[in-house]
């Protein structure tokens, strides 16, 4: 009975020689990948494993189900506040571990054919960050790898990714079912990609990694592959290739994992304490109030919002950038056409690397539609009197609608409005109401003069102020029939 080595051979030379007969043998030449020579007898996996550990800088890790190579790297001062990082919404507690992970796969699916050949990993003592990469020499040896990855998971600790939630943790508890195993168990996930979709979206191009490194952590990388190679190199070295081409790959791991403390470490210093968040722009307060909100905390994200609107809501500038030696930044991506869903919405896959695909989904709702616009001082005084409702700050909410409803454009007729809704319904002033509703109409009169009529909003205020002023008429003549069987009830006593 042949090795599952030499069945796997024979058959790429198979596909080989079928792959030169279709191109005529004067048509195209095959790829480099294809052109390797492969070997004639099975190669041991041992010698694999030893080869590829001198080509990576790795040692070799025998086990029971195969060997890994494991690298490591010198250990760097990241100091991180975990304290302040706890207080974020969503963040880890500060005693519990935290271990960076990040995985070079064979492809971008979580799919049983896709399979993870690079884990690195990453955490802290004290503040020195360590790092240790595992590498699969061959299949056959993932259930050593496997085991290995499961070694530097704490019962307790946080795993910390990049779009790990739906691409890098499914895909490792898939490999382990494979195996009939169970995945590590740990304390908790956090995934960094939703929250630089909350905080960062209105600075950034897209959502990929090296964007926010040089956009958020001012870094550039060069020297460095693009994603979709990785798949091809890795497989190449499989079909007898040179182990060269992974030295980048591992390169490239080091830096992702390390941009993942790099980014935690950004959060806990800029955003961590209400001190640190005064010098924060205002669109990055906005998005974090936001996620205060969502979780509950009202009077820290009212805060963020106050802080906000006395900053200067204008897009920050990037940092300047420190180059360091890793990839150029990819300048393939473009903005999205006008109309599509935008590349923060939930709905739109990450782009984390690869090739880049089209996205075909439905049109944007309208509440994805209304955040994409900028945090200029309008918006973030809208959402901060939406909040001040929310905490039933009844006359502070209606100040702030009032401010509003005293300026220009759209924004005034809506928060005439809120401020009669709210008059009427929590302030019990249904005549403030009506003079709130009579502001709103001469605003979208004015507006409807300048050729940007507002029939929706036309046709709301005056359905309001016809109920309004019959409100208004009913309760006059309530309180005049009141009246009048009071002076009766006068009269007839003795």
């Amino acid at each position: 009975m042949t090795s599952p080595v030499a069945d796997r051979a024979s058959l790429a030379r198979r596909l080989d020689r079928y792959r030169a007969t279709t191109h005529g043998g004067g048509g195209a030449p095959l790829e480099a990948s294809r052109q390797v020579e492969l070997p004639d007898a099975p190669v041991d996996r041992g010698v694999l494993a030893e080869r590829l550990a001198r080509t990576v800088g790795g040692e070799v890790v025998s086990m029971a189900g195969g060997h890994v190579v494991r690298c490591t790297t010198e250990p760097r001062e990241i100091p991180l506040d975990r304290v302040g990082l706890s207080g974020l919404p969503g963040q880890p507690p500060p005693g519990v571990p935290l271990v960076c992970l990040d995985t070079e796969t064979t492809g971008l699916a979580t799919a049983t054919g896709t399979v993870a050949f690079l884990v690195g990993l990453g955490w802290w003592e004290g503040d020195a960050f360590q790092q240790v990469q595992l590498l699969l020499p061959d299949h056959a040896d993932e259930p050593a790898l496997l085991t290995a990855l499961a070694g530097y998971i704490p019962l307790d600790g946080w795993l910390v990714t990049y779009n790990g939630r739906g691409f890098d943790w499914p895909l490792l508890v898939t490999r382990y079912r494979m195996a009939r195993r169970a995945a590590p168990i740990h304390g908790g996930h956090l995934d960094l990609l939703p929250v630089v979709r909350r905080l960062f979206r209105h600075r950034l191009e897209d959502a990929r990694l090296r964007t926010v490194e040089s956009g958020l952590l001012g870094m550039v990388r060069h020297g460095d592959i693009d994603g979709s190679e990785i798949p091809g190199r890795y497989l190449g070295f499989l079909r007898g290739g040179p182990a060269e081409p992974l030295a980048a790959v591992v390169r490239h791991n080091d830096q992702d994992v390390r941009s993942l403390a790099r980014l935690l470490v950004l959060l806990a210093s800029g955003y961590g304490t209400p001190e640190a968040r005064r010098t924060a722009p205002a669109g990055d307060l906005g998005g974090l109030a936001r996620a205060y909100a969502r979780a509950g905390r009202l009077s820290e994200a009212l805060e963020c919002y106050d802080v906000a609107f006395e900053a200067e809501p204008v897009p920050a500038q990037p940092p300047t950038l420190r180059p360091i030696m890793l990839r150029p930044l990819d300048a393939r991506h473009r903005p999205e056409p006008a109309g599509e869903v935008p590349w923060w919405s939930p709905r739109v896959p990450a782009d984390f690397g690869g090739s880049p695909r089209q996205h075909i989904g439905s049109a944007p709702s309208v509440r994805s539609a209304a955040f994409a616009t900028p945090w200029t001082t309008d918006r973030i005084a809208v959402e901060r009197a939406h909040l001040l409702r929310r905490l039933r700050r009844w006359d502070d909410a209606a100040d702030a609608w009032a401010s509003l409803a005293a300026g220009p454009g759209r924004t005034a007729i809506v928060a005439a409005i809120e401020l009669a809704k709210l008059r009427e319904h929590r302030l019990r002033d249904p005549l403030g109401a009506l003079r709130a509703t009579g502001d709103g109409l001469a605003l979208a009169e004015r507006r409807q003069h300048l050729g940007r009529p507002e029939p929706r909003l036309e046709a709301d205020l005056r359905a309001r102020a016809r109920r309004l002023r019959r409100r208004l008429v009913g309760r006059t003549a309530t309180s005049a029939r009141r009246a009048d069987q009071g002076h009766t009830r006068v009269g007839v006593l003795p």
